[in-house]
């Protein structure tokens, strides 16, 4: 089975919406670190919490953590 990676857009969701960090985990019940984490890829998002950010910008959760493909991880290393 191929192992799967995720990129995830939360970053550039909580700027577009003029959203801290503490203030979406206040929203989300999540904590600023764990925000933090999830954002900079050091902390693989639980389901629970892909499901949580993706209902609050009401987006799927696809859409907020989509699959990196290996074409697109490779032009991020040129």
């Amino acid at each position: 089975m191929k192992d799967l990676s995720y990129s995830n857009k939360l970053y550039d969701l909580r700027k577009k919406n003029k959203l801290s960090q503490n203030k979406l985990a206040d929203e989300l019940g999540i904590s600023r670190r764990t925000i933090s984490m999830i954002e900079n890829g050091e902390q693989n998002v639980s389901l629970d919490y892909a499901y949580r950010i993706s209902a609050y910008f009401n987006l799927l959760v696809q859409e907020v953590f989509p699959v990196a493909t290996e074409e697109a991880e490779a032009t991020k290393t040129e």
